[in-house]
């Protein structure tokens, strides 16, 4: 076996589920800076898509069975504490995602293995090859032993990131919540440079930029935030 093999198998063990098909736990753990060769390989991104969404419903159900009694305004602000792109960080390093993860020698010169953003994107990738390949019941025990630390402090007073607040904000006017779209990205596939734009619904909309879309996002948010507190 191979030294990526051996690591793999040693992330099985980790949590607890091994692969039928071990191609999907491969492209899972692959970043996108793999294909900047000449041979394209098939990396997480799509994966990462699917994954985020099916993070997005475990995570809704579970709060549903842990608060029966919350509105609906009460259970936003703990679902983004629990599938935002800081919680999936941590999730990805007690799982120690990153020490398995494929990328370009450049990419991991440049310290892209440790980037938030890419080990938010590596866990969500990794849900989402768990429910491909052993269903969503797999994929439902795998993310409450994994999300276990992150609902121990669901309720902890933490610093909340722009994007929580912006959401906050906009379900105090009983707005929708914001929306956020990619309007440009620049670079090679393993440092790009994002512009994401916000929409809150009777306001102007703003841009921010990152290097992960996550933190365009965050950039995004912040600039709107900022501009609406101006006019407070």
């Amino acid at each position: 076996m191979t030294a990526w093999a051996d690591a793999l198998t040693g992330l099985e063990q980790r949590i607890g589920y091994s692969f039928v098909d071990r191609t999907l736990l491969e492209r899972a753990l692959t970043h996108s800076s793999v294909g900047d060769g000449a041979v394209k390989v098939r990396h997480n991104e799509r994966l990462e898509f699917l994954g985020d969404r099916v993070l997005g419903l475990l995570a809704s159900e579970r709060l549903l069975e842990l608060f029966p009694e919350c509105r609906e305004g009460d259970l936003s602000p703990r679902l983004a504490n629990l599938v935002n792109g800081k919680a999936c960080a941590r999730v990805a390093r007690l799982l120690g995602l990153g020490e398995v993860l494929r990328m370009s020698a450049s990419a991991n010169r440049m310290g892209v293995r440790s980037n938030d953003g890419v080990l938010g994107d590596a866990v969500e990738a990794l849900m989402a090859a768990i429910y491909i390949d052993g269903g969503l019941g797999t994929a439902r025990a795998f993310f409450l032993s994994a999300w276990e630390v992150e609902f121990s402090l669901l309720d902890t007073p933490r610093s909340k990131d722009a994007k929580t607040r912006l959401q906050e904000w906009a379900m105090g006017l009983k707005l929708a919540v914001p929306t956020y779209s990619v309007v440009a990205q620049v670079g090679p596939d393993h440092a790009p440079r994002f512009t994401v734009e916000v929409q809150v619904r009777g306001f102007e909309s703003e841009r921010g930029e990152g290097a992960s879309r996550r933190e365009a996002e965050k950039a995004a948010a912040s600039v709107m935030l900022l501009k609406q507190e101006g006019k407070t």
